[in-house]
Parts: structure tokens; C-alpha cells; sequence
């Protein structure tokens, strides 16, 4: 088996270009709960899955790890100030901006490229990650063409 340099194989990785979603639930306090993902991927259509990844050291692993639902907002390209704010620990996330509840009771932002409302259906364990996989109840698609992208460990658009 090869060994590899975890950090030559993330750039390797990062080769793929991704879309930037921010993934969020409810805490065990009925309190949101938000994070920044870029391992979304869609699954199935029939029926409608989707799958993500969260880190076993993040802050939220627990919570999203345990979730009976969570809500998947693609991002758009004017909004990078928001990634890196679910993407930081420890800041109040959802303090400066407007959300609202979803169906199944997710936290849904306001400013969306795409938002998926998902049901938990399985939970994979994954090396440092574990993989959620969930069955979209709901979306909504507002047809923003521009999305922000992910590319060798910086934001990247579509030119």
C-alpha cells in the first residue's frame, strides 16, 4: 500500500473543481446550526439523494452527524463572505443574517443559489470524515447561473 503526503494529496485533490454549499440543521437546543461543505454531491434521482461529508473534528460533527434532517444551500458567486463565515469555528453564524425555518425544521438562509431541505437516510463512516447521505424533501431552485467554485484551496468562478 502507498503511502501518501496527506497534504500533496488534498492539492491533488483540489485538481477537481467543487461548488461551495453550507449545510445546516438544528442543534440539540433548538439552536442553528450551520457549516460550510464543499464534498455535496448528488446521488439519485429516483429516489432523490444527495451526500456530504463532515469531519470528525469538526465543532458540529456530532450534531450533524445525529441530525434527522438538514437543509443544502448551493452558493452562488457573490457570496464568499458568507462561505468563510460558515466556514470559521466559534463566530455566531446566524447573529447578522435572515433565515427562517424549512418543512422539516432547518435552518433555510435567505440568499441561495439552490436549497435542498433532506431527510436523514444513512450515515456512512468515511477515514476522518463521515459521509451523510439524504433524501431531498423539498427544494427550491432560483435559477442564479453564476455559482461560486472551489479550486486548488481558492474561490474560483466560472469566466
Amino acid at each position: 500500500m502507498s503511502v501518501f503526503d496527506q497534504k500533496e494529496f488534498r492539492n491533488a485533490c483540489g485538481a477537481f473543481a467543487t461548488g461551495i454549499t453550507i449545510v445546516t440543521t438544528m442543534g440539540p437546543n433548538d439552536e442553528p446550526v450551520g457549516m460550510t461543505a464543499n464534498s455535496f454531491s448528488s446521488v439519485s434521482l429516483d429516489p432523490p439523494l444527495v451526500l456530504w461529508s463532515v469531519g470528525n473534528h469538526a465543532g458540529s460533527f456530532d450534531i450533524f452527524s445525529s441530525a434527522e434532517h438538514y437543509a443544502v444551500h448551493i452558493l452562488h458567486k457573490e457570496q464568499e463572505v458568507l462561505s468563510n463565515l460558515f466556514a470559521s469555528r466559534g463566530e455566531d453564524k446566524f447573529g447578522n443574517i435572515e433565515w427562517s425555518k424549512g418543512e422539516l425544521g432547518s435552518p433555510i438562509l435567505s440568499d441561495y443559489a439552490v436549497c435542498l431541505q433532506c431527510k436523514m437516510e444513512y450515515v456512512y463512516p468515511g477515514g476522518d470524515h463521515n459521509i451523510l447521505v439524504g433524501r431531498v424533501v423539498a427544494f427550491d431552485d432560483r435559477d442564479i447561473e453564476a455559482p461560486i467554485l472551489f479550486h486548488k484551496g481558492r474561490y474560483a468562478n466560472i469566466r
